[in-house]
């Protein structure tokens, strides 16, 4: 079943036309990332399904609801949450109350089993959980931005460079939890640069080009195929 659907979309910035009429969509259960080079319009894709950008036309359907200009906030309580590229956590802020500000949708009797839950995918952040977010490391920050996000119990996490500026041991601990996310039934769109990760992690992948989709399929195809080799995978 599609869970999300986005036709014909297209997003300008004052008059840069960012995404050219792309459509794609996300089925109940997989992993679908969106590659491409930097700029080619992955995270402003990523920002307009989420409710941050407002398209100029196309459609976007969660659940066979349209959520084109539904407000970002209101998006969360659909089922849809964004880890955002950058992470964008609540640096003063400790542990639990970014965690806390995460489950603003959810009823307040479920916020605390909620943040247990994350601190057992997460046992890093537990360790940390009176620390201010400023003073975690890269990595734990990558994990406390995808625990917030968890709170609300999206049922389709979105992802925004979960592995940019992070060492490669990180890398490798921040995929495995999107595998093990997938595994215990999560949807997730995954934006990513990093693709031979993300087509390790991924059931489909598009190709993103400057605003368009220059090729889609299931990831095994993409990472052997000879272009996104040449193009993303240095092979």
């Amino acid at each position: 079943m599609s869970m999300l659907k986005v036709e014909d979309l297209h997003v300008y910035y004052g008059s840069i036309h960012a995404i050219k009429g792309i459509s794609f969509e996300v089925n109940e259960g997989e992993v679908v990332t969106l590659i491409g080079a930097n700029g080619a319009g992955k995270s402003t894709t990523l920002n307009t399904v989420s409710g941050l950008l407002k398209p100029r036309s196309g459609s976007v359907t969660f659940e066979d609801k349209s959520i084109v200009g539904v407000p970002a906030h209101k998006i969360v309580s659909h089922g849809m949450a964004l880890c955002p590229e950058g992470r964008r956590v609540f640096l003063q802020m400790t542990v639990q109350e970014n965690l806390e500000m995460g489950g603003y949708t959810r009823p307040a009797g479920e916020i605390d089993a909620a943040i247990q839950d994350v601190y057992e995918r997460f046992p890093r952040l537990k360790e940390r959980y009176k620390q201010p977010a400023g003073t975690l490391s890269g990595g734990e920050q990558q994990m406390l931005a995808m625990g917030r996000a968890l709170m609300s119990r999206p049922k389709l996490l979105m992802l925004d460079e979960p592995s940019m500026g992070l060492a490669p041991i990180l890398v490798k601990q921040i995929f495995d939890i999107v595998r093990e996310l997938h595994q215990a039934g999560t949807t997730i769109l995954l934006v990513e640069q990093n693709a031979q990760m993300a087509l390790s992690v991924a059931d489909r992948a598009y190709v993103l080009e400057t605003g368009t989709i220059a090729m889609s399929g299931s990831a095994k195809e993409l990472l052997t195929d000879e272009r996104v080799r040449k193009a993303y995978l240095g092979g």
